[in-house]
Order: structure tokens, then sequence, then C-alpha cells
């Protein structure tokens, strides 16, 4: 995933992002969901959560799973559920994450995005568009991100993995000149693998570390099952590419 956070001058923010799954986990494509609460996201027919979405009142929440293979219980509580539930509740984005810091640690680890990231005027009192970085591995609080292009996979926010540092490099290129939707979906789709000496040792078998290292993943039973890039306008004009 890569983002540009209130960086760009007519777009407070611009993402692109890869969903890496395994092939038979049920999924249906983004929608809308509900009707208290409008959320357009893709949907984990397994566990009933998402990974990614965004409301009609601007509200944004996406995350990625950490990848620790030793420290992953396999009876921990869905993290989608999560993602589902920063979508919907009307608390701001802080007072969500503090009501639900002394939980957090029962999940397996996770990366979220939480924001209110359209324009002021339809936000529900909030000052000024913000968006927040949290993890549940580290021990550090959640923190809102100051305006920049950031990158996030399966380590906490800019860990220098080499299809982070490709992706954010060529996505901040792209988008100096215009922001264009199949560019981005094209940069989401390159499977350039690292080198051997580059890889991270995040505890999975040398070949799935190599498997993993590209953008767009093709793997044995495992690998992105969807791409999506999602623009806000200065205006609240919102854009959400799926495919």
């Amino acid at each position: 995933m890569v983002f540009a956070w209130r960086s760009h001058p007519d777009y407070p923010l611009i993402l692109a992002a890869n969903r890496d799954e395994f092939y038979l986990r049920r999924t249906r494509p983004a929608a809308w969901w509900g009707h208290a609460v409008s959320v357009l996201a893709g949907h984990d027919e397994e566990a009933g959560g998402t990974w990614l979405g965004i409301t009609r009142r601007g509200r944004f929440a996406a995350l990625t799973n950490v990848r620790a293979p030793s420290e992953r219980n396999p009876h921990a509580p869905s993290r989608g559920t999560l993602v589902l539930s920063a979508l919907q509740t009307p608390d701001s984005p802080a007072t969500w994450l503090a009501s639900n810091a002394a939980r957090m640690s029962a999940y397996n680890g996770f990366n979220l995005l939480l924001g209110d990231v359209g324009p002021v005027g339809n936000i529900d009192g909030a000052a000024e568009p913000r968006l927040d970085y949290f993890t549940n591995r580290g021990g550090v609080p959640a923190r809102s991100l100051a305006p920049g292009v950031y990158g996030l996979s399966n380590a906490a926010l800019d860990t220098p993995w080499p299809k982070v540092t490709r992706a954010v490099a060529r996505f901040a290129c792209s988008i100096a000149s215009r922001v264009d939707l199949e560019l981005l979906m094209r940069l989401l789709e390159n499977r350039e693998l690292a080198r051997d000496i580059e890889l991270p040792s995040t505890g999975v078998p040398y070949e799935w570390e190599r498997a993993l290292s590209s953008i767009q993943i093709r793997a044995n039973g495992y690998g992105t099952r969807a791409s999506t890039v999602i623009t806000v306008r200065n205006d609240g004009l919102t854009t959400f590419f799926e495919r």
C-alpha cells in the first residue's frame, strides 16, 4: 500500500493498495454495505470484516497484517472486523482508538490506517482532515500522520522493504505529473522480485520470502486478490477504483 496524505495540491488522499490473500478464502468485491452508515468496501465472507473501505461522510480505514508467523495465534479474533467497526462508529478516530486500546493485543499483528479524509464541512466534529496510524506491535501509541508520501506492507509503516521503497518512489513520481488511475493500477501490477540480498527476514521460508517480495504477488495458493485506487479531491469528490 502506498499513499499520499495532504501532499498533493488537489487531492488530500491518493492511495494505491493490493490485497494479498489465499485464493480459497471466500471474498466479495467492493460494494456498498448497510443503511445507517454507508460503507464502500470489499467483504471477507469467512469472518465478516473487510480490509479497506471508505464511507459517504469521508471516514477511511485500511488494515494490513504484520508478517510474524511465530507469533500467530490461530484463535485470535479476525482483524477485518476492526476495519468495519472503525468505519461504522460515530466516534472520532482518536476516540475509537482510545476506547478499543485495551483489546488490541488480542489480535494477531496488524497495521491500521484510520481517519476522516473528506472536506472539513462534511466531517462531524472534526477540526480538520486527519489520518492516524496504529500498530498493535511495538508498544507505540497511535500517531497522526504529517503530510507526506508513505508506504505500508506487512511490517511497520515505512519499513524499507524493497517493494515498499520501489512502490513509494514510482508512486511519488507518477502523481507529481498527474493523477492517472490506470498508471496507479499499473504500479500495483509490478511483479519484480527483490534480490536475495535485499529480502527481509520475517520468519517464512526463503521460497515464500522471495515470492512475497513483489508488489503484485502470484504464488501457489496465495497472491494479490484485489487492487484498489482511492482518490479524494479537495471538494470531496471521491473515486474508488477496484480491479
